[in-house]
């Protein structure tokens, strides 16, 4: 298909004629009677099979979205999903915008390129990804929102902040990709099991909530009214903003636990965000919304969207039953409290199997051994985002081998669902970055086509130019070609930031970054072209302009092109991730595979995936970390060294070790 007549066939289709879209905040005013969510003591383990939102559940909460919407004379997009990202309703009040422009800038300042500025992104997709932000990023030990995702992903943390690192989270919105491999979809066998995809990754624009029932998370709420999809860039002040005031006002009677929220919690010593208004901001009272019944037709209507729900209102599943798919273990990690991944069936996805390699691969014992001695890590290490302190570390654990096929997956009680998707992002980039294939593997990849906010091709790049530029900026001509150094996920993310040393203003962008001044959450550099293509077509598939995206993220050539697919890579079949807690594994000098690691606290994921791999017990067969000489942390670009892990000091529960990555 031509460009001008998939461009006239967009705007048509979600514009009605290519303009901005719409919105603005609303006013301020007090709720006549307004409650405090109730504190829960759960720890891990409330989720029962009565934990789920039932039809009238997410009825109310798109009822008192609705109220909130109409009080501020505004019109909204309301999606509720589950814990695993089942859409369990989209509702469309008549006359609310049915696009969101991409923007992280305001004012005159502009980016071009990657998804900024792009703005026939349907409204539907945009408040799914917010609802799927606030469900999968919370547990019962820490609520977080979408404006906690927008602090903890920027150039700096806190924004706004110079001289200071990146965000610990610094790009995870480009998880739980459309075109991932991992997660289920709409409409398939896989039922209701999940983790479900989202239509654009996590979400940093506030609006996006989790819902809680008895200090357990069954879902969230994503809103969509002001025609935007950005983020907060400037945490130093509160917003009234309207996306956020709804949801606070469809959450209410589901909210999170006030002390397990986001502003409870704090990481490097900095409190998180959850949101910046309060039930006592809102105008409506969200004690007595209107009856539902009284919405259908009149107000709004229930949609269906293409690739994630029908028109109709359902409930959803209870977390931990083999129908949500994920469960408690029985059968391969037994004293672990480990939980597993299964489909419609109840037959486990991903349970431990060997490699793939023709010599030296993993064996179906050597990987449940490095999989096992994560979880007992993980079990006594002490959790950094997650209350009650003192609470174990609860995270998911992936194992790759050299070609990034899944060889296992496991995960402890609780986890964050987020973590899944990431843990093999994770797992995946420090495998293909240590691979000796890297480097021909990117040159066969198509260019990455950028688009403006009508659709008109800006540039097309080829990916290689990122290992070019990796090249000369470590020093080393023929990096990510010939496999001479073991890159952990920590590496790959110290070239992946916009400044080189991370959050040194005004030097040198990292190799694998965009540079400052056209970095952004929605234009990162290599993270995102990878992806790009992929999820252009995607946009356009839930417009029901372009076949469904494929499940493995690679290989798709251009808007300009028709998205035709070549090759697909499994290495990096669901994308990369550019924060710590992946390791490559070798066997001796050989590299076999990598193990990632993701759920409560960056330096606790790099921690887990290093000792786990140590500690495994498999050093009479060769297989443990890189040899130290291979590291990447050898290397000294731009005078800084890379970083290989980083493990917290006295990390465990049980002990007072102080150092116990050293000399490992």
């Amino acid at each position: 298909m031509r460009v001008a007549a998939i461009s006239l066939a967009f705007c048509a289709a979600v514009l009605g004629g290519c303009s901005g879209g719409s919105g603005a905040a609303g006013g301020g005013g007090l709720v006549s009677t307004p409650a405090a969510p109730v504190t829960q003591d759960c720890s891990g383990s409330c989720a029962s099979p009565t934990s789920f939102l039932t039809v009238s559940q997410v009825q109310g909460v798109i009822a008192r979205a609705v109220a909130e919407a109409q009080a501020r004379n505004q019109r909204a997009t309301i999606a509720v999903v589950d814990r695993v990202g089942n859409v369990l309703a989209v509702f469309v009040m008549n006359g609310a915008p049915s696009t969101v422009t991409i923007r992280s800038t305001s004012g005159s300042a502009r980016i071009d390129g990657g998804l900024e500025n792009v703005e026939v992104v349907p409204a539907t997709m945009a408040a799914i990804a917010k609802a799927v932000t606030g469900a999968y990023l919370s547990s019962e030990g820490n609520a977080f929102s979408t404006r906690t995702a927008s602090q903890i992903v920027q150039a700096h943390f806190n924004p706004g902040e110079s001289l200071s690192p990146g965000g610990p989270l610094f790009g995870v919105q480009f998880s739980q990709l459309p075109c991932s491999d991992l997660s289920s979809r709409f409409g398939t066998a896989a039922g209701d099991t999940g983790p479900k995809r989202s239509p654009l990754g996590l979400s940093a624009d506030p609006g996006g909530l989790p819902l809680y029932l008895d200090g357990t998370p069954v879902g969230g709420v994503g809103i969509v009214a002001d025609g935007l999809y950005g983020l907060d860039a400037n945490i130093f002040d509160k917003d009234i903003d309207l996306d956020e005031a709804i949801a606070v006002a469809a959450s209410y009677g589901l909210g999170a636990p006030l002390d397990r929220r986001a502003d409870r919690i704090t990481a490097d010593g900095k409190t998180l965000r959850f949101t910046d208004l309060e039930t006592s901001d809102l105008v409506s009272n969200p004690v007595s919304p209107p009856a539902y019944a009284s919405l259908e037709g009149g107000v709004g209507k229930l949609v269906a969207v293409t690739g994630y729900a029908a028109a109709q209102i359902r409930a959803g599943v209870a977390f931990g039953s083999s129908a949500s798919g994920i469960r408690a273990d029985s059968k391969d990690f037994a004293g672990l409290d480990a939980f597993v991944l299964v489909d419609a069936a109840n037959v486990e996805r991903y349970r431990p199997r060997a490699g793939s390699e023709a010599a030296g691969a993993l064996t179906e014992s050597e990987v449940r051994a490095i999989l096992s001695s994560a979880m007992r890590t993980a079990n006594r290490a002490r959790a950094q985002i997650r209350r009650p302190l003192g609470t174990p570390a609860r995270v998911t654990a992936s194992v790759v081998d050299s070609a990034g096929n899944i060889l296992g997956i496991v995960r402890t009680r609780d986890a964050p669902v987020f973590g899944v998707d990431v843990s093999l992002q994770k797992a995946r980039t420090a495998e293909f970055f240590s691979n000796p294939v890297a480097a021909t593997a990117v040159a066969a990849m198509p260019n990455v086509v950028h688009l403006d906010r009508t659709l008109k091709v800006l540039r097309s790049e080829p990916l290689s130019q990122f290992v070019t530029a990796s090249r000369s900026l470590l020093g080393v001509p023929t990096a990510f070609g010939d496999g001479q150094y073991a890159f952990s996920a920590r590496a790959i993310g110290n070239l992946a930031r916009p400044n080189y040393p991370d959050g040194v203003d005004g030097n040198l962008n990292g190799s694998l970054a965009r540079k400052a001044g056209q970095w952004s959450p929605f234009n990162t550099g290599f993270q995102l072209d990878l992806i790009h293509n992929a999820l252009i077509q995607h946009i356009a598939y839930v417009a029901g302009l372009a076949p469904e995206v494929p499940q493995n993220c690679t290989a798709i050539s251009g808007f300009d092109s028709g998205f035709t697919r070549s090759t697909p890579l499994s290495y990096v079949a669901n994308g990369i991730q550019i924060f710590p807690g992946g390791v490559p594994i070798y066997r001796n000098d050989k590299l076999v595979g990598a193990i990632g690691v993701s759920g409560d606290g960056v330096d606790q994921d790099d921690m887990i995936a290093f000792l786990g791999l140590a500690d495994a017990g498999l050093s009479t067969s060769g297989v443990s970390n890189a040899p130290s000489a291979k590291r990447a942390d050898q290397l000294v670009p731009a005078g800084s060294r890379l970083r290989y892990v980083s493990c917290p000091q006295a990390p465990f529960i049980d002990s007072g070790e102080q150092e116990p990555c050293n000399g490992r």
